[in-house]
């Protein structure tokens, strides 16, 4: 896997490309790889183009060749987290309740999520609305559905999330 470092507005990002396909997309503070010196996939390309469209508030969602690795349920979960709108949010017992499923379990796999942002874990928040379990950190987990929030059209706090 080749791995790339990319500025964006919540701090550098560590993009990871194996054969084409994006598989993984961590913060500095969720970090697990380190950034090659001269990434040689064309695939950064894209990722970087398409980063900076969502940033820049005129991508809301993303066409990426990702390969994602965990367990069915995981997967299950992971696409899942594809299909929540931008700039809005569901609990961890909604999904649960859709796949049949615990809310803890559901937490797991989007603690497993390697792909942030690409996958919006961060759009998955607790039962009363409060934000938890971002690997990225919370500070930025509020940035990115603010970010959202405000490009979506809503001028106060995302739905469902209190801060």
């Amino acid at each position: 896997m080749h791995v790339a470092l990319l500025p964006s507005p919540v701090g550098p990002l560590h993009v990871g490309v194996e054969d084409g396909h994006l598989t993984a997309l961590y913060t500095a503070e969720h970090r697990l790889y380190a950034a090659d010196e001269a990434p040689r996939d064309e695939t950064f390309g894209a990722i970087r183009q398409q980063l900076d469209e969502y940033f820049a508030g005129t991508r809301r969602t993303f066409d990426l060749p990702l390969h994602e690795r965990g367990t069915p349920f995981e997967r299950a979960v992971w696409a899942r987290l594809r299909v929540i709108p931008f700039g809005e949010t569901v609990t961890y017992g909604e999904i649960a309740r859709e796949l049949g499923s615990a809310p803890r379990a559901v937490g797991r796999a989007n603690g497993r999520n390697a792909i942030s942002i690409i996958v919006p874990c961060h759009r998955v928040v607790g039962a009363n609305g409060s934000l938890t379990g971002y690997a990225g950190g919370l500070p930025t987990k509020r940035q990115l559905l603010v970010h959202e929030s405000l490009f979506a059209g809503r001028l106060s706090e995302p739905p469902g999330v209190a801060f």
